[in-house]
């Protein structure tokens, strides 16, 4: 395999996570980085030893195949067009775009293009979603029919010293999180077909609690921050998706499916390993670790990780795309239908009335064990 030369624009926190990460995949190499911030770039190149340029410096050098887009979400759509109209490839952070319409315009630049373009998250493709792929495909639980997916915390305030742009339009819990559970659920169950939902404000004014010069103050609401749908997908499958910022705890599972033949319960879609559990015909839970499995791993926090956390794999994927003329896994047709989703569950909540979407072949294909270890040079 030829490397792929990476360059990285966006070097905030997200950023040390990829870059530490790339030198598990022989694939790809980075080769610069560029910030909005010259001295942020300065410290991340000098960190990992590649070179610091500026944004127009980086789309302009012939060492960089591929531009990972870690800029905050606002501007995804204004630096991916940027990429791929200076004729490099494109991964970027989730989601594709702040907007479906923005995202078909990279997804249709890219096509045009003949340029490669994907989108985080490719969470699914570490050992939990690929051990859930096999077991699905190998009919563990039957004919799927129905399923759960929760995503509920009590917000960003307490931890996050700015967290004013999360309860703003183009923020809410589904921009923010939707993509790693319906990406999961895209890759389970095949494409959505229609979605209704309804929602609700749990508080007009946020107190920032957490340590930082704006602790002690509020903030206006001006999303919703619970958000209760449902969605169809492929051969009728109807899942309850609820997002929200307003529960301080509960006891749902992250992501549930239920079919003719049993049960199956997935991990946490935030990570790329876990604890599955399968119940066939009602049998008692049986627990599928997935810590020795290739991405799964624990190393993360560097510290003492407890979690698997391998960004950087769907990359190194599309890297692999690229001499097998294939579309990677986590591309951009994928990233954009889960975008078509999270704004037809806004609509139709907003509405009232349900909400058709867009089903085109967006289901990715498995990745087998063979591989996703070769991805990171193993035999």
């Amino acid at each position: 395999m030829g490397k792929l030369g990476v360059g990285v624009i966006g070097c905030g926190n997200i950023s040390m996570t990829y870059l530490r990460n790339a030198a598990l995949f022989p694939g790809v190499e980075l080769k610069a980085c560029a910030d909005i911030s010259a001295e942020s770039a300065k410290l991340r190149a000098g960190e990992y030893g590649i070179r610091a340029l500026s944004v127009e410096e980086l789309l302009g050098d012939d060492e960089v195949d591929l531009v990972l887009n870690l800029t905050i979400p606002a501007v995804h759509f204004e630096v991916s067009m940027a990429a791929l109209t200076a004729g490099k490839h494109v991964f970027t952070e989730k989601p594709l775009a702040v907007t479906a319409a923005e995202g078909r315009k990279l997804v249709e630049e890219a096509r045009r293009r003949k340029l490669a373009i994907g989108s985080a998250p490719d969470t699914f493709l570490g050992a939990a979603g690929r051990t859930a792929r096999r077991l699905m495909a190998e009919g563990a639980i039957g004919r799927p029919t129905t399923g759960t997916a929760f995503m509920m915390t009590r917000g960003m305030e307490h931890w996050h010293p700015n967290p004013q742009f999360y309860y703003q339009p183009g923020g809410g819990p589904v921009l923010d999180m939707g993509p790693y559970y319906l990406t999961m659920l895209v890759n389970l169950l095949g494409p959505a077909r229609q979605v209704a939902a309804m929602a609700t404000t749990g508080q007009a004014e946020r107190l920032i609690t957490a340590p930082g010069p704006n602790q002690g103050t509020s903030f206006a609401v001006g999303t919703p921050t619970t958000l209760m749908a449902l969605v169809e997908f492929a051969g009728g499958v109807i899942v309850n998706v609820g997002m929200s910022w307003d529960v301080f705890r509960h006891c749902n599972q992250p992501i549930e499916l239920h079919g003719s033949e049993g049960s199956l319960s997935l991990p946490d879609p935030d990570t790329f390993g876990g604890l599955l559990r399968l119940s066939r015909k009602g049998e008692p839970w049986q627990s599928i670790e997935t810590a020795a499995m290739t991405y799964g791993g624990l190393n993360w926090p560097y510290a003492a990780p407890d979690r698997a956390n391998y960004r950087m794999l769907g990359v190194a994927d599309l890297a692999r795309s690229l001499e097998e003329g294939r579309r990677p896994r986590a591309s951009g047709e994928l990233a954009l239908h889960v975008l078509v989703i999270m704004e037809g569950i806004l609509e139709a909540a907003r509405s009232g009335r349900p909400v058709s979407i867009e089903a085109e072949g967006v289901q990715p294909q498995a990745l087998s064990e063979e591989e996703a270890a070769s991805l990171s040079g193993a035999e």
